[in-house]
């Protein structure tokens, strides 16, 4: 299985007022299915609601579904860098619509610093799962996706260039034997470390298309 992680730019920010107390939320789309998205991906909406319905029951009804602030490179929650926590995650046509807190954390305060500077912010979907290449190319998550967390609270911008950090950092994720364990893609990284920086862009694109070939033959 593969670490996928989804982003959306667009969230919205809501001040509530509790007990005399202003608490941060931020709220948008936290899924998207049947769409085409620009890592070349698509998810069967009946595929996420699947999952969606798992993640609620068994993390956001129990007030244990937390995210992250930043792009981690697994797919386990660390508590440490908790920001905020989801409190709802519900469907409207092929989208999943989320609401979650943001915490007084160390890193939930970053997070509403950031807000109240007016930064926009995204969130990015992080989860396992196989992927397929369909007929038109275009790479189809399969109905073993598992959903870590439906929003990490992060700045920057999706694949390729997300994709060739995660690469850096040399961390596939697969699952052996019912163990989640680490791959290294050495190949790739030694391809982009040795790339002059003036064909650097065209290699990261290159190499991404070749990464998700790869994923199809398995």
């Amino acid at each position: 299985m593969k670490l996928i992680s989804e982003l959306v730019e667009e969230v919205r920010y809501l001040v509530e007022e509790k007990d005399g107390k202003k608490e941060v939320f931020i709220e948008g789309v936290f899924l998207q299915g049947n769409r085409q998205n620009r890592n070349n991906r698509i998810y069967s909406t009946n595929v996420l609601e699947k999952e969606v319905k798992r993640y609620s029951d068994e993390y956001v009804n129990k007030n244990r579904a937390f995210g992250e602030l930043g792009h981690p490179s697994g797919p386990t929650i660390n508590l440490e860098r908790a920001s905020h926590i989801i409190k709802s995650l519900t469907r409207e046509g092929d989208n999943f619509i989320g609401k979650a807190k943001v915490l007084d954390t160390p890193y939930g305060n970053i997070v509403k610093n950031l807000i109240s500077e007016e930064a926009q912010l995204g969130v990015s979907s992080r989860g396992m799962g196989s992927l397929k290449e369909n007929k038109d190319g275009i790479m189809e998550v399969q109905d073993d996706f598992y959903l870590a967390t439906a929003a990490d609270i992060v700045a920057d911008p999706s694949a390729p260039d997300a994709f060739v950090r995660g690469i850096m950092e040399g961390v596939e994720w697969i699952w052996d034997g019912g163990i989640l364990r680490q791959q290294t893609v050495e190949q790739y990284k030694k391809e982009i470390q040795q790339t002059p920086s003036k064909r650097l862009q065209q290699v990261k694109i290159q190499v991404f298309e070749s990464f998700f070939k790869e994923l199809s033959r398995k």
